[in-house]
């Protein structure tokens, strides 16, 4: 019975041995096994994670696009408002009144330099009446009818503004040319000093437009020996390529119905 006893506890203890070797052998196995799980896992994590971030990139990237239109709106909005405030707060002592009018229709006609205005006599709109824009004198009113009036530019070459070199008062005559953006000094003789940047202002003389608004900037002068007159060009104030709203203004002059 001793002897059975003995063999089966050598027998266990062999086999306790050969498990653990069978274990030491096994367990790597075992570890390598799970590696191909453990890796997939992670990597759905990271691609689950990478794709986040392209969608939360691609929306900041949406979100970023649509601030900057709106910001380029708010800019012009704002460009606008100064624009029209400068128009609105142009000062002169004989100014009495003024109206915002659009520009609802321009003269195709090369030949004639017009456009037609949203203002009539419904808003006490007269003939000869001054328009200028906020940077100068654009033209005066030719034609009036209800709620519509017809405005002949200064550059048109059948128009004339009295002017004034600020520089030093020589009075002088501003013609249109037929171009838009320019007008030509008429009868100033060869010696008369009036040089390239002088700035013209309307001078009153007429009482067709009131006195002291800017009309045009010298921008040549030609002197031919044998000639007694000089040829003087200048550029309008007035954006006139770029208009799309005016400014009609009253004067102590409008009571006498001048044209």
């Amino acid at each position: 019975m001793s002897g059975i006893l003995m063999f089966v506890d050598h027998y266990q203890k062999h086999l306790q041995g050969l498990r653990a070797t069978l274990g030491t052998l096994v367990t790597p196995i075992i570890y390598l096994a799970d590696i191909p799980q453990e890796f997939f896992s992670w990597s759905g994590e990271s691609l689950v994670t990478r794709s986040q971030l392209h969608q939360e990139n691609q929306k900041l990237v949406d979100e970023s696009n649509i601030l900057k239109a709106q910001l380029q709106k708010y800019i012009a909005l704002q460009a606008e408002n100064a624009r029209l405030r400068n128009l609105l707060g142009t000062e002169n002592e004989a100014l009495e009144r003024r109206l915002l009018a659009q520009i609802i229709q321009i003269d195709n006609d090369p030949y004639a330099l017009e456009f037609v205005i949203n203002k009539g006599s419904l808003s006490d709109v007269y003939l000869g009446q001054t328009v200028i824009d906020a940077n100068g004198v654009v033209g005066q009113v030719i034609s009036v009818y209800a709620s519509t009036a017809r405005v002949l530019m200064i550059s048109d070459a059948s128009h004339a503004i009295p002017v004034r070199v600020t520089r030093n008062n020589i009075r002088s005559i501003a013609a249109g040319s037929g171009r838009i953006n320019q007008l030509l000094l008429k009868n100033v003789t060869d010696t008369t000093d009036i040089k390239v940047g002088d700035i013209l202002i309307s001078s009153g003389l007429g009482q067709k437009f009131p006195i002291g608004y800017p009309v045009a900037t010298v921008t040549k002068v030609e002197h031919d020996p044998g000639k007694a007159y000089a040829i003087i060009f200048a550029k309008p104030a007035a954006r006139l390529e770029q208009l799309d709203s005016v400014l009609l203004v009253w004067t102590d002059n409008f009571e006498q119905g001048l044209e």
